[in-house]
């Protein structure tokens, strides 16, 4: 197997990195609102400690 590197400009960069940023500001809110909102009991007891550390209400 042979790697391949590629040079990004410093905006490509940037551009990437925001992207990045935001995809994963997308992806915890889903994991975070989306099991806070979620009726399954085992879901709620596995995300019961993380929703209190961010705040968020769960009763």
């Amino acid at each position: 197997m042979t790697a391949k590197s590629v040079s990004l400009s410093l905006t490509d960069r940037n551009g990437a990195r925001t992207v990045a940023g935001l995809m994963a500001l997308v992806i915890g809110s889903i994991l975070v609102f989306g099991v806070g909102l979620a009726n399954s009991q085992t879901l709620h007891d596995a995300a019961h400690d993380t929703r209190h550390s961010y705040g968020f209400p769960c009763h």
